[in-house]
């Protein structure tokens, strides 16, 4: 009797070498090895940066695999969050988002996750508006913007 196929099985936050001292593979040998364990997608996560995306795409293209491209980001006196692109519209927005962060110590603010999703009318990206809000209502802090 043949084993049931295993689920289809993406990976959903994976730093690179990009992402110092935390990351130690390049993208391509990530890329590689999820394809040989047979992953549907792989998303390459590094933190405040988008700088293993590019690499990655190259190896995902050529080996057949899915990629998500998006980042870590650590919310300024809160959680970590990772953040995926849906469509363009939300890569534009980590795209801005990885690029402010290095110069406030790697940190984003809660007005930057509000930028960066509904407030245009869309609804792109992983919800970070409303993920801001909750966190703004539990711990009751305020929104502000970089040197205030």
């Amino acid at each position: 009797m043949p084993l049931p196929a295993l689920p289809t099985y993406a990976e959903l936050h994976c730093l690179t070498n990009f992402t110092f001292l935390r990351g130690a593979s390049h993208a391509e040998e990530l890329v590689v090895r999820a394809k040989e364990l047979g992953y549907s997608a792989l998303a390459i996560t590094d933190e405040c940066s988008l700088a293993g995306v590019v690499r990655a795409h190259v190896a995902a293209k050529a080996h057949g695999l899915k990629l998500i491209i998006g980042t870590e980001v650590q919310v300024e006196d809160g959680p970590k969050l990772v953040l995926l692109a849906t469509n363009r519209e939300s890569y534009g927005h980590i795209s801005t988002l990885s690029t402010r962060a290095p110069a406030a110590g790697k940190r984003v603010v809660s007005v930057d996750l509000r930028r960066s999703g509904t407030e245009s009318g869309s609804q792109s990206g992983a919800h970070a508006p409303e993920l801001c809000q909750r966190y703004q209502r539990r711990h009751g802090q305020s929104v502000h913007r970089y040197g205030e």
